[in-house]
């Protein structure tokens, strides 16, 4: 009989779960517990006592050795099971007919050699009334285990039970998983007993009567830090409820279904302080997947109490123990969705089905009583512009655990794919609309079924682009109205001596300053007026000379000259500057916006868009004859404003009037323009964006 390590490493990947070889040790103990158990008459209680020593392998103490021993007052290694030790693939529990055995096929003492470079054992066994020694030596990365590897004495003294010890940890595993951090959180003594009560809790009530008043001593010593902790049969929880599942799966004519159970702890954290909630698949009364983070998204939820307690909810079967994977850590058997599995050996019953019935239990259990679905759903509306409506049409659920970022995350992600299917789509439809046949009897049914495609396709797209227009305006407004108020953290937080510059933090969200359109594709004019989103050419204190009309220059030459004469009139602060943003539509129309300082007052400059416009349109070579004016600010005079009529329903200023040309007094143009607050500016733009809100359904 020889065990091929090397052969088994290969055939046997490394499991998902860190803590695998505790899982096995303990697992493997209990396992030759019950087989003494079988055949012992009176009391017998488990014994075990595990053991873990860290020694520092640098002078640095970044890297550590392990040792790890588990003892135990199991039947030993006798001739059967030490022949099973040695064959990987043994069905030798699966015949013992005793009752909680657990059924292997050898592969989890190959999760030692996956972790570990050595191996030892050493063990005591009874057999035909005499005791019998065994003994497996240390050796440094065995390639195979022959049975004559093993030392066998007959012994008149000593305690049935066998002894395994775990040493050497290989580098690969040092560097990525047994870090020193690692070791010092998850190798206390404490930390252990946690581990193994709720890793292995469905074997332990289980097998409750048969392990008898149990003892799991653990012994910790970690670079001179010791700790110890016993796990006992007081420990073991009573459930707090037990529920079981119907899982149906229907494919054509043919119905199949799968029970489950749920079990349901409920536990004081005063009690039990445990790291986190758990959410577990298990597999021979063993967790083989945890899957709390479907249910509790947010890690400040899964790893604390809720309302007081943790949760541990453990889901259960013969579906289960039957698709779980080699390693016992995933359930590779078990298609993820419908129409999935392997025609021949798969399982017709996927996760797709189980989560079906799963998801709205879990959350039963587990959501408190003063839970509100109604608030998450109204943050991610009123913080992301995600509705009610975009979650239903996305098929984005919420539940106990989510966040407003969470569940707007998936719902654009959601809908996201639903865009991308539905573009197909389309493009399909395009195909079959080339089929159409008019002469056809088919032809108007076949119309009226790609015109509700073509509709509810365009429902997805325009519901997800508009969701990102909403949100991102509304972002906008907000940072807008912030630095009109002075609240912005470069407008607070400024070191000795330096400057504001509230209007050119102002001038830079409508549009970044000495650019072009051509140099910057997004900007956000729109907080004005949304058609001007829309103008073929945006300039931001750049020469008007080097605009272009086509393959024409759209001014004279001698236009920034003008300018700069009409500037150093105003102020010699301003010499140099241009029109703050001009904005020019091919047919002929002029949009003038000039920022003014907070504290600047408005009516001292209420004729400079005038003058703006005047120099626009006698220098542009007759092209442009129509001008939107907007000087904007937080400060005005309104005594000495004339011509000017109040706004309807706002706090600023209009005037509609001919724009002169000085020499022959002809009107080439006509200039409408508005003295505007800041905040008015926030406020329109707000109720424009509400529009969108409203058609989204979203709260405002």
């Amino acid at each position: 009989m020889t065990l091929d390590i090397r052969g088994s490493l290969k055939n046997t990947r490394k499991s998902k779960n860190a803590l695998v070889v505790v899982d096995e040790l303990i697992a493997n103990s209990i396992d030759a517990f019950l087989i003494r158990r079988a055949t012992t008459q009176g009391d017998l209680n488990l014994d075990i006592k595990f053991s873990v020593q860290a020694k520092r392998i640098d002078l640095l103490g970044h890297e550590y050795d392990l040792e790890i021993e588990c003892l135990d007052n199991g039947c030993g290694l006798g001739p059967d099971q030490l022949k099973a030790f040695l064959t990987k693939d043994t069905s030798y529990k699966d015949d013992l007919s005793i009752p909680g055995i657990g059924n292997c096929k050898g592969a989890g003492r190959v999760q030692f050699f996956h972790h570990f470079s050595k191996l030892s054992l050493s063990s005591m066994y009874l057999e035909d009334g005499n005791k019998y020694y065994v003994y497996l030596p240390a050796e440094e990365n065995r390639k195979e285990l022959e049975e004559t590897d093993f030392q066998i004495d007959h012994r008149d003294n000593g305690e049935l039970g066998t002894s395994v010890k775990l040493s050497g940890v290989l580098p690969k595993i040092r560097d990525t998983l047994f870090t020193v951090s690692f070791i010092h959180e998850w190798f206390k003594a404490a930390a252990l007993k946690q581990y193994v009560l709720f890793s292995a809790l469905q074997r332990f009530v289980s097998l409750r009567e048969a392990l008898g008043d149990f003892r799991i001593e653990f012994e910790s010593d970690l670079e001179d830090v010791k700790s110890s902790a016993v796990l006992n049969a007081t420990d073991i929880p009573v459930h707090t409820s037990v529920s079981s599942l119907d899982v149906v799966h229907v494919e054509g004519d043919k119905t199949i279904h799968a029970s489950l159970t749920v079990t349901h702890y409920k536990l004081d954290e005063r009690t039990y302080p445990l790291p986190k909630n758990v959410v577990g698949l298990c597999a021979k009364s063993a967790i083989a997947e945890d899957i709390t983070k479907r249910y509790l998204r947010a890690k400040s939820i899964e790893n604390n109490a809720i309302q007081g307690c943790y949760h541990i909810i453990l889901i259960e079967g013969a579906l289960l123990d039957e698709g779980v994977n080699e390693q016992r850590d995933g359930f590779d058997k078990i298609p993820q969705e419908n129409g999935s599995a392997d025609l021949f050996d798969g399982s017709l019953i996927s996760f797709e089905d189980i989560y079906a019935k799963l998801d709205d239990k879990v959350q039963e259990l587990i959501t408190p009583p003063d839970w509100s679905r109604e608030k998450i759903v109204s943050e991610v509306g009123h913080n992301f512009g995600v509705s009610e409506e975009m979650l239903s049409h996305s098929n984005t659920r919420v539940t106990f655990g989510d966040t407003p970022s969470s569940v707007a995350k998936r719902a654009l992600k959601n809908l996201q794919d639903k865009v991308v299917d539905e573009t197909a789509s389309l493009l399909l439809m395009k195909e079959a609309i080339e089929q159409l046949e008019p002469d056809s009897d088919e032809f108007r049914r076949k119309v009226d079924y790609i015109s509700w495609q073509f509709t509810a396709s365009l429902k997805t797209v325009d519901m997800a682009n508009l969701s990102q227009l909403v949100v991102r305006r509304s972002t906008m407004i907000e940072v807008l109205d912030m630095a009109v108020k002075e609240l912005l953290k470069v407008q607070t937080d400024l070191k000795h001596g330096k400057r504001k510059n509230n209007e050119s933090l102002i001038h830079n969200i409508f549009f970044p300053m000495r650019k072009d359109s051509s140099e910057v594709a997004d900007h956000d004019v729109w907080l004005l007026s949304e058609e001007y989103h829309y103008y073929d050419y945006i300039a931001s204190d750049k020469p008007l000379s080097q605009i272009k009309w086509g393959n024409d220059t759209l001014f004279e030459a001698d236009i920034d000259e003008q300018i700069d004469s009409l500037l150093a009139r105003t102020t010699d602060d301003n010499k140099a500057c241009r029109p703050d943003i001009a904005l020019f539509h091919e047919e002929g129309s002029v949009v003038i916006v000039e920022f003014k300082a907070p504290g600047v007052s408005l009516d001292d400059h209420d004729n400079d868009l005038m003058e703006y416009a005047s120099i626009l349109a006698a220098k542009s070579k007759g092209k442009l004859k129509k001008f939107y004016g907007y000087l904007i600010g937080d400060t005005i005079n309104t005594i000495r404003l004339r011509g000017y009529k109040p706004l309807p329903g706002g706090k600023g200023w209009f005037n509609t009037d001919n724009i002169i040309e000085p020499t022959s007094q002809y009107a080439i143009g006509q200039l409408y323009s508005e003295l505007l607050h800041y905040d008015d500016v926030v406020d329109r733009a707000r109720k424009r964006i509400g529009v969108y809100r409203e058609r989204l359904k979203l709260p405002n």
